[in-house]
């Protein structure tokens, strides 16, 4: 077989990343297996974390069942800095993060990536589910075959260069295919739970992580309003709310509330009914294009609001800025929330994606 080079795999000490590090040695690659210490806490108690003990430990006896090299580095730094800094502040101006697109965007496929080259490596692999191929000169990101784990949404904002120099070896293969596969090969980590959180913040609780970190004085607290400015209690703080949300909102209403805004300017959270969720346009921004160099007209695209939306129907057109787009959706969508991606879909080819603005309009009737 002929040698492809050597590749820098991100290992996480889960199924995945181990599946796909025998894939590349079987394709006659020289891998390599790097843990990234990303939480300075990871390495003291968060035992099933992506750099917990544990995780550590499982992806070092992958690697050595493999025949392969692993190492540790520490970008603890960089992940406070880049990641964890940007998912308070979100909170803090009102808006709900997506940490992982920023993670996979500046450390997995930025940071990762520059070192693989420093040790010449020209490729960086991991274990997500997606397909990355090249037409026409041109780098395009397509959903992977499994529909249930297609992460194709979290690297929309991934550049040219960056897949020309990713390898998602998973892409076509389903998540029932890779662990029988680990099991055939011996691989202890075959029955390996999948997590489903975000991985600093333990028990998915946002808002305990928030308040340890910033401290309860840093909240900014308020009043809760209904959408015709009726004031109907104060909260602690609008860090401990997102749209769609009804917990924390007081009782003594006949018909369920939610959360429909939050106003970091004044602190109020704003609620209303289930139809006052319902969207219908809103614009995106610091928006990511990847099957076209740009946005030039309406293109017809199927719009994921949320990484667990399905997907509904939407046209797209080009903003008032060169960053920035409206999407008009064919049918008004529920909880269209500030500071998510949303990404655009032709097929299962990527077309880009943005960041949603907050525009105050809500209502299934707004103009």
């Amino acid at each position: 077989m002929e040698p492809k080079g050597r590749a820098v795999i991100g290992m996480s000490g889960g199924v995945d990343s181990s599946v796909a590090a025998y894939f590349l040695k079987q394709a006659g690659y020289e891998v390599v297996g790097i843990t990234m210490k990303v939480w300075q806490k990871c390495m003291s108690h968060a035992e099933e974390k992506c750099c917990g003990p544990q995780a550590v430990a499982d992806a070092r006896n992958v690697c050595h069942a493999l025949g392969l090299p692993h190492y540790v580095i520490d970008e603890a730094g960089d992940f406070e800095k880049i990641v964890i800094d940007y998912f308070t502040s979100e909170y803090q101006k009102g808006r709900t993060p997506n940490p992982c697109v920023m993670c996979n965007e500046h450390m997995k496929f930025g940071s990762l990536q520059r070192k693989a080259l420093n040790i010449g490596a020209g490729f960086v692999a991991t274990g997500h589910y997606a397909i990355i191929e090249e037409r026409d000169g041109r780098m395009i990101l397509r959903k992977g075959a499994d529909e249930r784990k297609d992460q194709s949404y979290f690297l929309f904002s991934l550049g040219q260069e960056q897949l020309r120099r990713s390898l998602m070896p998973l892409g076509d293969k389903t998540k029932p295919e890779i662990r029988a596969i680990a099991r055939e090969l011996g691989l202890k980590v075959y029955d390996k739970e999948d997590s489903f959180e975000i991985c600093f913040v333990p028990g998915n609780d946002y808002a305990a992580f928030l308040e340890k970190r910033l401290g309860t004085d840093q909240f900014h607290k308020g009043g809760i309003y209904d959408l015709k400015g009726n004031f109907l209690g104060d909260h602690e703080g609008i860090e401990r709310f997102t749209i769609g949300q009804r917990k924390g909102l007081g009782g003594g209403s006949v018909e369920p509330r939610y959360v429909v805004d939050i106003d970091p300017a004044t602190s109020r959270v704003i609620v209303g009914g289930a139809e006052d969720l319902l969207t219908r346009e809103f614009h995106v921004n610091n928006t990511h294009w990847i099957s076209i160099e740009t946005l030039t007209g309406p293109q017809e695209v199927t719009a994921k609001i949320r990484y667990a939306h399905k997907g509904t129907a939407a046209t797209l057109r080009p903003g008032s800025s060169p960053h920035e787009a409206v999407v008009t959706l064919h049918e008004p969508q529920r909880a269209v929330t500030p500071g998510q991606a949303c990404v655009f879909y032709q097929g299962d080819v990527v077309v880009g994606g943005g960041w949603i603005m907050r525009d105050g309009r809500y209502g299934p009737n707004e103009s």
